[in-house]
């Protein structure tokens, strides 16, 4: 499950960002509210976990925005704040769930267990169709002219980001933390060279579409 964590306190974002890898978690974390309302629009998230208070943006005003641009990912508010005022203003922005500083981690993660069935139960069929190929997130499956195209797993991340963003060019640092992770050691090369085998099983399948550079920036589907 990839989730975007967005919380300011540096030594309880830390300790989230420890725990929550513990748990096999896939998570970047940012520290103030205009970078996860970037980072949602540019990375492919199950789960959001936002604090209320945060620089820049309030988690509460990432969440309304978000959801009047109609981002379906799930959205848990994370928040000192336990009035049920606050609730109530936190759940109608369009959070779906809600958890009380301090909490226990072990309710924390059945929470994030909870959002996370929901969103597969919404994704269960979901298919994603570009030119000849579609998406089925759900199996993690890429179909050329229906016919299956056999990629490994960052293959299919690689490929996931770029037709669910195949209006807009992706620069490396945003691929790279798709496919392999916020904290992960990995190279431009490492990146060039898993576009090159994508390339060429897209091309021996006949595809309409391929990854194209661009120049001094990152990649594009085209």
């Amino acid at each position: 499950m990839n989730i975007l964590l967005a919380e300011d306190d540096l030594k309880l974002g830390r300790l989230l960002l420890h725990r929550l890898k513990k748990e096999f978690y896939q998570v970047d974390w940012v520290q103030d509210g205009q970078s996860a309302y970037d980072y949602a629009h540019s990375h492919l998230y199950d789960v959001l976990i936002l604090d209320w208070m945060m620089p820049e943006m309030s988690g509460q005003e990432v969440c309304a925005a978000l959801r009047r641009e109609k981002y379906t990912s799930s959205i848990l508010m994370l928040t000192a704040r336990d009035s049920t005022d606050d609730r109530v203003l936190g759940l109608d922005t369009g959070a779906d769930d809600y958890i009380v500083k301090p909490f226990e981690f072990d309710e924390l993660f059945a929470r994030i267990r909870a959002l996370g069935r929901r969103a597969m139960r919404n994704f269960q069929e979901e298919k994603v169709q570009l030119g000849d190929m579609h998406l089925n997130r759900s199996s993690h499956t890429l179909y050329v002219q229906g016919k299956d195209v056999s990629l490994t797993y960052k293959e299919y991340q690689l490929m996931e980001s770029l037709i669910m963003n195949a209006k807009h060019v992706l620069t490396r640092e945003q691929l790279i933390q798709k496919v392999w992770g916020l904290d992960a050691e990995v190279t431009d090369n490492n990146l060039d060279s898993l576009v090159k085998l994508t390339r060429k099983k897209l091309r021996e399948a006949n595809a309409e579409h391929e990854i194209k550079s661009v120049r001094n920036v990152g990649y594009r589907i085209q």
